[in-house]
């Protein structure tokens, strides 16, 4: 999560204007694709830190659940082939598996996260 954020935040610009033509809360609000790679990059560290999971767990879950579900409709029910900004904004991935997995993978560790804060 933290090298894919790094990437992303190389080209902030290029990254956000690939990220709005398919996830649903970017294309709502902008501001949400300049934020997502600096949440991402939160989460990774913060997990990479051992911060809380009470505190790096939701973030995780939030925005791989909405990039999931993005990725989803975009790919699998709209049937638009899109470049993926997974990796920046210049990138040539075509949008579909990877970015699922990232996101998927976003999903689980929040999971993970809130599952050993609460001690179970």
């Amino acid at each position: 999560m933290s090298i894919l954020a790094i990437q992303k935040l190389r080209d902030l610009y290029g990254f956000t204007n690939s990220f709005i033509t398919y996830d649903l809360l970017a294309m709502r609000s902008v501001r949400y694709g300049y934020i997502y790679p600096f949440a991402e990059a939160f989460a990774g560290i913060g997990m990479l830190a051992g911060i809380s999971g009470y505190v790096v767990g939701p973030v995780s879950l939030f925005i791989g659940t909405i990039g999931a579900v993005s990725v989803f409709k975009a790919v699998y029910v709209d049937k638009r082939e899109l470049k993926c900004a997974c990796v920046g904004g210049d990138s040539n991935v075509p949008l579909g598996f990877v970015s699922l997995t990232e996101n998927l993978f976003m999903i689980g560790a929040g999971i993970w996260m809130l599952y050993q804060a609460i001690g179970a």
